[in-house]
């Protein structure tokens, strides 16, 4: 098959990666879904772990499978793996053993997605360009994701119940895989390659000690951290948004239009010479945003304020983060690196939530908020101190 430009390659793998993105938003309306079964917090923070142990099992086998089988095909398959998860969450009547079934293939098939995206384009752009194509990629997931959750409340109060998003995101997966499969044939991988990048992208032990050892281990921590961090704060907004009196969907349109306007505006220069003072001043808002949740007392304006500043300081920040993790990783080693980001990711995003799940079920929210406090800080430091050349 004839390959494709460049720009038709970007323009057809946004728009599948958009059409797939909106599973992540799913996650959080859960609590929601298992209420109407059963359900708790607990049993959404123990199917969320389910989640993520299947994740980091993937991601470090990921390597072995894209060598077989190429990034861009085994992403098609995601597609289809997130879409049978997505079916099954949408037909429980009840907690059952299948629902982790359904949360171990969301781990498996968000693993593999979230974490090749990536891979592919840096292995098809060079690093000064990656700052703005990974924004243009969050961009993209951030459109998809945000936009799940508000139309499952609307279709949900439609009388169409909160299963009929699950069902039409699966279908937007399918439609994702085969657009991911013809791509795969459309563009060979081999011949887009950046200089410098490893073709082979199995994780091993000699590799992890290289990246341990290698400057990227600290943005890497730092995902981890903010992954946490927003986790907490979004995954059980729902919940958060009912005790206060708020409806959540303001939250994910507020934020959701929020990112999208500091990552386009922001995509071609957002970091500079500087790019980690940049982080710590937007981690800095992130963490003026949480004491704003914390400090809500029923006010809209101030949960749009919220919604908001977290927007600005999460969502402006993680991409920069993202691009450092690839420009300071050995170029010889940067599809494992890329790897142990997403594990890195995938742990504050899918396990942070049992943790989050038994603070608000054995005490209460305002726990929850504290700790997020903390580590909202705590990677606001270390942005600190990579900036003073500390660490």
């Amino acid at each position: 098959m004839t390959k494709i430009s460049r720009k038709s390659f970007f323009c057809w793998f946004f728009i599948a990666t958009f059409f797939q993105a909106g599973t992540y938003g799913l996650t959080f309306l859960l609590p929601i879904l298992f209420s109407h079964i059963g359900g708790n917090e607990k049993n959404v923070g123990a199917v969320l772990l389910c989640t993520a142990i299947m994740t980091i099992l993937t991601v470090l086998y990921s390597g072995h499978v894209t060598d077989r089988l190429g990034r861009i095909k085994t992403i098609a398959y995601s597609g289809i793996i997130i879409a049978s998860s997505l079916y099954l969450f949408s037909i429980f009547s009840s907690i059952t053993l299948f629902v982790y079934l359904a949360g171990a293939l969301l781990g498996i098939g968000w693993g593999l997605f979230y974490t090749l995206t990536p891979v592919v384009l840096t292995t098809m752009t060079e690093p000064g360009e990656r700052v703005r194509y990974f924004t243009l990629l969050s961009v993209f997931i951030m459109v998809g994701f945000g936009l799940s959750p508000v139309i499952g409340k609307y279709l949900d109060q439609s009388g169409y119940g909160i299963n009929a998003v699950f069902q039409l995101t699966a279908a937007l997966c399918i439609l994702s895989a085969i657009i991911f499969y013809s791509l795969s044939f459309a563009a060979k991988e081999s011949e887009t390659g950046s200089k410098g990048s490893s073709k082979q992208a199995k994780l091993t032990y000699a590799s992890l000690r290289q990246l341990l050892k290698s400057k990227a281990i600290v943005p890497i921590v730092m995902v981890g951290l903010g992954a946490s961090v927003f986790a907490g704060v979004t995954n059980f907004q729902t919940e958060y948004a009912i005790q206060n009196g708020q409806d959540y969907s303001i939250y994910f349109i507020t934020y959701t239009i929020t990112v999208i306007v500091c990552r386009v505006i922001f995509a071609e220069f957002i970091g500079g010479d500087k790019p980690y003072f940049v982080i710590f001043v937007l981690l800095a808002v992130m963490s003026i945003s949480i004491l704003v949740f914390i400090y809500l007392d029923n006010s809209q304006w101030l949960y749009i304020a919220g919604a908001l500043l977290f927007g600005i300081g999460y969502g402006t920040s993680y991409p920069i983060v993202k691009a450092m993790v690839a420009n300071e990783a050995r170029a010889d080693i940067l599809p494992q690196t890329m790897q142990i980001f997403g594990i890195s990711y995938f742990l504050g995003v899918f396990g942070f939530p049992l943790i989050a799940g038994i603070l608000i079920s054995e005490f209460s929210m305002l726990h929850l908020m504290i700790l997020i406090t903390v580590l909202s800080l705590l990677e606001c430091a270390l942005a600190f101190c990579r900036f003073q050349r500390i660490l």
